[in-house]
């Protein structure tokens, strides 16, 4: 289960060592067309020295360019491992997510807080699976504009579901039945923290999300 877009996948490091690996094989195959370039040339008829000149010109660009490239993935591993290490001290702390998806594991319930433009009266909770079919419905009586909301899993049917990814949509009301924004937001302890795609990514209740959703890290 992961928040992780794939549109990132291939980005950052990887790139950037396929563009190296590109290189070092046009850098490789210059070398053998001027190798041999130079012993099929006319005795009588040389190679003329300015384009042979221009040619050592190319040959050192490429070399160059592959040298950068091999300078940038070591900057960008020690990057990731300072990212990494700085992330880890997440573990076993409570945090908040920008994302209404939360995991759902036999151990832990899924959690979400929620908060309303203005106080409400009346929540109605709907809990959808990955392929956005309606688990089930909730009506609660609240009082504010924030709360916390857990699942287990069970439903009024006597299903029990476990292990998976579960979105959580809000209506609030008033006691007067005037409907107030209401949003959610997954919340959790961080299990463990991983490299992924380049970028660190959080495991809370069996569920990864980016470093970059954590709105909130608690004590």
């Amino acid at each position: 289960m992961t928040l992780v877009s794939s549109a990132t996948a291939g980005t950052g490091q990887s790139a950037t060592t396929e563009s190296s690996t590109k290189l070092t094989a046009d850098y490789n195959l210059f070398l053998k067309l001027l190798t041999t370039q130079l012993q099929n040339q006319d005795p009588t008829n040389p190679m003329d020295s300015s384009q042979y000149t221009q040619q050592l010109v190319q040959y050192s660009q490429v070399e160059q360019s592959i040298t950068q490239n091999k300078t940038l993935n070591t900057i960008l591993s020690s990057l990731n491992m300072t990212s990494l290490t700085t992330s880890s001290s997440m573990i076993g702390q409570p945090v908040q997510l920008n994302s209404d998806k939360a995991g759902l594991s036999t151990t832990a319930p899924a959690q979400w807080q929620w908060d309303s433009t203005n106080a409400i009266d009346k929540l109605k909770a709907t809990i959808t699976d990955a392929k956005g079919k309606t688990i089930e419905t909730f009506d609660l009586d609240v009082k504010g504009t924030s709360g916390q909301f857990s699942w287990d899993g069970s439903t009024k049917s006597g299903t029990k579901y476990t292990d998976g990814l579960y979105q959580l949509t809000l209506s609030g009301t008033t006691a007067a039945g005037a409907k107030i924004s209401t949003t959610a937001t997954a919340m959790g302890k961080v299990d463990d923290v991983q490299m992924l795609n380049g970028s660190p990514v959080v495991s809370i209740n069996g569920a990864q999300y980016p470093t970059n959703m954590i709105l909130k890290i608690a004590k």
